[in-house]
């Protein structure tokens, strides 16, 4: 039964937020949906008309909503996605759910249950919201503040916290020369990795566990390529992720038809999330994302997976953060586009280098047609690359 209030939060002091998430988790208070404090007026009437919570809770009161809809009793935390590709959805997800997820992350790195974590994002993103249930089921002191490469080390330096970054970030501190070895452990996940990042932040002393999972699984559900432990990842016909466990959210927050879109149940009772991912498996049986199925590029009749041209790209010296995006074109259907930051701006790649790298490795279709140098890539407030706005942006230097 829905009978269960939704609350919406936004920009709450950190014990105020906690305090009321402490009674979602418990099952004596309403259900939270956290939303950025930073988020536009337009998209904020957009989640509240979606998501008709009960009431929304700002530093400056509470105010109650109109046409409100309930949630089921176990719900504890619905999470409005980021939208990169699209509009955002409702994720629903039960105190056991997030529970279970923070006992299995924190067994599979060893963290003890006091040690401190830092938390970069905003709890309106799942990675954000687990530092605070982490707190709440091991007592760990939740640090808060934004992104800012100096403030971050220096806080580290103090604290040796854990860690959840996007790989944005990473690069970001090891830009401004960061010791990694002043945090403890860093889940990296978000995005995929490149390799000369992780072998970069290794080399700066980090430890560094990359991590793979969405809002729908309470974040990271497989590390370093291996499920985490309860957790199920299999590949369908198609190449899709598949996962099912114990941290799988209820659903979809009032679209039924978009929870049974992206849920399948075996015979034997078990319930399978189908991620928008297509991933292999390799000779170890650890899970490689290639990329996501909705950012197949269709180019004169080819399908090119953005992820792995986007890989690709990132190993080249020259190439600093590289996003790879399908842009419409009226002779390829969609030309391949590179989104490239260089790692010199006064010697940035050409488009000709980028081609000949991508022509070693894949197939010729799968080579860029277009670069797009860029001083920064545009970010939302997850972390993560703008696909919608790197997709409608032009081709021009900024």
């Amino acid at each position: 039964m829905a009978n269960r209030p939704l609350h919406a939060v936004m920009g709450l002091d950190p014990g105020r937020l906690t305090a009321l998430l402490s009674d979602a988790l418990e099952g004596t208070g309403p259900a939270l949906l956290p939303i950025d404090p930073d988020t536009p007026r337009p998209r904020l009437e957009h989640i509240l008309a979606t998501m008709r919570p009960a009431a929304l809770h700002t530093p400056e009161g509470t105010t109650a909503l109109a046409d409100p809809a309930g949630t089921a009793e176990d719900v504890a935390v619905a999470i409005a996605t980021s939208g990169s590709t699209g509009a955002p959805k409702g994720v629903e997800l039960t105190a056991g759910a997030l529970t279970a997820s923070v006992h299995a992350s924190l067994s599979r790195i060893g963290a003890r249950p006091a040690d401190p974590w830092l938390c970069l994002l905003p709890p309106a993103h799942i990675s954000g919201l687990l530092v605070l249930v982490r707190a709440l089921v091991t007592g760990a002191r939740p640090l808060h503040q934004r992104f800012d490469p100096a403030t971050v080390l220096a806080t580290a330096r103090r604290h040796r916290p854990h860690v959840s970054l996007v790989p944005t970030q990473l690069h970001r501190l090891l830009a401004a020369g960061a010791d990694l070895s002043a945090f403890n452990t860093i889940l990296l996940g978000g995005a995929a990795a490149p390799e000369h990042l992780l072998a970069a932040a290794r080399a700066a002393g980090g430890t560094v566990v990359t991590t793979y999972g969405m809002s729908e699984t309470c974040g990271g559900c497989v590390y370093d390529g291996l499920p985490l432990d309860g957790v199920r990842a299999r590949l369908d016909d198609d190449g899709r992720i598949l996962l099912a466990g114990p941290a799988l959210f209820s659903g979809y927050r009032l679209d039924p038809a978009a929870t049974a879109a992206h849920t399948r149940t075996d015979s034997d009772g078990t319930r399978w999330f189908a991620t928008s991912d297509l991933g292999v498996f390799d000779a170890e049986g650890r899970l490689r994302v290639r990329g996501r199925a909705d950012d197949v590029i269709n180019t004169g009749g080819h399908k090119v997976v953005a992820g792995e041209v986007a890989a690709l790209l990132a190993r080249l010296d020259s190439v600093g953060e590289a996003v790879v995006v399908g842009r419409p074109d009226p002779e390829w259907g969609q030309r391949v586009t590179a989104v490239v930051v260089p790692a010199d701006p006064a010697a940035p790649p050409s488009l000709a280098d980028l081609r000949d790298w991508v022509r070693r490795h894949l197939p010729a279709y799968a080579a860029p047609r277009e670069l797009d140098l860029r001083a920064a890539l545009p970010l939302l407030a997850s972390g993560k690359p703008d696909l919608v706005a790197l997709r409608r942006a032009p081709a021009a230097r900024d």
